[in-house]
C-alpha cells in the first residue's frame, strides 16, 4: 500500500495511543502500578519513548494481568515501530479484557493498524471490522477500512466510511482530505455540476452533465489536489480575482478552488517552467515538444501545455530524474515484450538460427546486392522486432533443403575466413555457382535473380 495512506494511519493511531496513556489508572491496581503507569506515561508525553518503553515493560512485570499496563507498553511499541513486540502486548491485553473493556475497540484497532503497516491488509479489515462491531463510532477504524477499500478500487464504498467517520469527528483532517481526494468518484452528476459552477466552468443555468464536464471536473480537481491553488500563488505576487474562489470562507472547512481561468492559466504556467525544466537537464530547444513519455506518448499537447503522462514526467525532471524519451531514443520493450522476445529467440537457436549484427546485415545487402525485404523472404534473414525503431537479426548456420536459405551464412562466413584462417566457409552449391559466374544474387534493384 503507498506510504502516504500508511503515513495516515500511522498518525491517527498515534493519536489513539496518546489518548489511551492519558487515561487515569484503573482503581483496582496496587499504587506501586499506579505509579509506574504514571511515570510512564509522563516521560511518553515528554516524547522519551525508548524510556518510557523501559517504564512499561516495568509495569507489566508488576502487573501482567492489567490490561492498561499491556496497552500503555503496546502503545510505546507502536510509538518505535516494533511491530512485532506491539502485537504481543496488544493481544496480550486482549487475552485479559473482559467484552465490555472500554479498551476493547482500541485494542482492536491498533492490531489492524499493525496488519495495514505489514500490508496484510485481509486481516487487517477483520480486526476493523471487530473493533467496530464493539464501538460503531471508532474513528481511526472507519478511516482504516476506508484506505483498504479504496485500495481495492471501491472508491464510493471508501467515501462512505470517510463520510461515516466525520459523521463522528467532523474535524477529523484525515478523513475529510481523503474524502476530497475521492470527490471525482462518488459525487452524483448534480454534486459535480455545482461544483463546476462554483468554479466558474459553466454556466448557472446548466442542468445536464456532459462528459466533456466530467473530464473538466476531473482535471481541474486533479490539478487542485497537486497543489495548483500554491503554484498560482508563489506565481503571481496577486493571484488575479478570477483565478481562484473560496468555498466554506470563515469556517474550519475553508477551502480554496481553482476557476477554469485560473485552471487554464496553471496549465500554461506550468507548460512553460516545463520547457525551461527540460532545457536544464540538456534537452535541445528544438527537441523539446518532441519529448515522449517512458511509453512513446508525447508528453506536451498541441497548445503547449502538459498532458498528464507530462506532468509526471515533469515533476521527475525536477527532481532531476530523466523519465522521458528524446526524438531519437526507442521505447525500452515490456518485461512481457523481452519474455517474448526471448521465447523466440530459443526457438530460433534451437531452429539452427544464429545472430549476427545490423553490421553484418549490411554486410550482405552490399555483398548480395539483395534488398532487406528480399534477404528476409527469399534468403532466411530473420528479423525479430525490438520495438518500433529495432530489430534483430538471425541467419541459418546449417544445411537446408533450400540452399536460397544457406546463401548469407555462406557470405558471412566467406568474409570471416579472410581474417581468421579457422573459420570453415560451409559448402553452398547455389552460392559458389553465382559466384562462379559472376552474377550477384540480386539484381540492382534488389529482387532476386531467377
Amino acid at each position: 500500500m503507498p506510504g502516504f495512506k500508511l503515513f495516515l494511519l500511522k498518525a491517527a493511531g498515534l493519536s489513539l495511543v496518546a489518548t489511551v496513556l492519558s487515561l487515569p489508572a484503573a482503581a483496582d491496581v496496587s499504587e506501586p502500578v499506579k505509579a509506574c503507569l504514571q511515570e510512564g506515561k509522563q516521560q511518553f508525553s515528554n516524547q522519551q519513548y525508548q524510556v518510557a518503553k523501559e517504564t512499561f515493560t516495568r509495569c507489566v512485570k508488576l502487573a501482567p494481568s492489567d490490561a492498561e499496563t499491556q496497552l500503555s507498553l503496546a502503545g510505546v511499541l507502536l510509538t518505535l515501530e516494533d511491530l512485532d513486540g506491539a502485537e504481543q502486548a496488544f493481544r496480550a491485553a486482549l487475552s485479559v479484557m473482559t467484552r465490555t473493556s472500554p479498551y476493547l475497540s482500541y485494542t482492536y484497532s491498533m492490531l489492524g493498524d499493525i496488519a495495514l503497516k505489514r500490508q496484510q491488509n485481509d486481516e487487517a479489515f477483520v480486526w476493523y471490522t471487530k473493533s467496530l462491531e464493539s464501538n460503531a463510532a471508532n474513528v481511526n477504524s472507519l478511516v482504516g477500512k476506508g484506505v483498504i477499500v479504496e485500495y481495492q478500487g471501491d472508491k464510493k464504498g471508501a467515501a462512505e466510511f470517510y463520510r461515516s467517520a466525520l459523521a463522528v469527528e467532523p474535524l477529523n483532517l484525515i478523513a475529510r482530505q481523503r474524502l476530497v481526494n475521492l470527490e471525482p468518484d462518488y459525487f452524483s452528476d448534480e454534486e459535480i455540476l455545482d461544483a463546476l459552477k462554483q468554479r466558474y466552468a459553466i454556466s448557472p443555468k446548466t442542468t445536464e452533465l456532459t462528459d466533456e464536464m466530467r473530464q473538466t471536473f476531473v482535471n481541474i480537481h486533479r490539478a487542485e489536489q497537486r497543489r495548483g491553488v500554491n503554484y498560482l500563488k508563489k506565481k503571481y505576487p496577486k493571484v488575479p480575482a478570477d483565478f481562484l474562489v473560496t468555498i466554506n470562507k470563515g469556517t474550519d472547512f475553508e477551502r480554496e478552488l481553482l476557476t477554469k481561468d485560473g485552471y487554464d492559466a496553471l496549465q500554461k504556467h506550468i507548460g512553460q517552467d516545463a520547457i525551461g525544466v527540460f532545457q536544464k537537464a540538456g534537452v535541445p530547444v528544438k527537441d523539446v515538444f518532441s519529448l515522449r513519455d517512458m511509453k512513446g506518448n508525447k508528453i506536451f499537447k498541441a497548445d503547449s501545455t502538459l498532458t498528464d503522462s507530462g506532468f509526471f514526467v515533469y515533476t521527475e525532471a525536477l527532481q532531476n530524474r530523466k523519465a522521458f524519451l528524446l526524438p531519437d531514443e526507442s521505447v525500452a520493450p515490456s518485461k512481457e515484450t523481452l519474455a517474448q522476445i526471448a521465447r523466440v529467440e530459443e526457438e530460433l537457436k534451437k531452429a539452427g538460427y544464429v545472430e549476427i549484427s545490423r553490421k553484418e546485415l549490411k554486410f550482405l545487402e552490399k555483398e548480395t546486392k539483395c534488398s532487406e525485404e528480399t534477404l528476409r523472404k527469399e534468403l532466411g534473414v530473420y528479423a525479430l522486432p525490438v520495438n518500433k525503431k529495432t530489430r534483430r537479426y538471425f541467419i541459418i548456420a546449417q544445411q537446408t533443403p533450400d540452399p536460397k536459405k544457406g546463401i548469407p551464412y555462406y557470405y558471412l562466413m566467406k568474409e570471416r575466413a579472410k581474417y581468421d584462417k579457422s573459420v570453415k566457409v560451409p559448402k553452398n552449391s547455389l552460392a559458389e555457382s553465382y559466384a562462379y559466374y559472376g552474377y550477384t544474387i540480386c539484381f540492382d534493384d534488389g529482387k532476386l535473380l531467377n
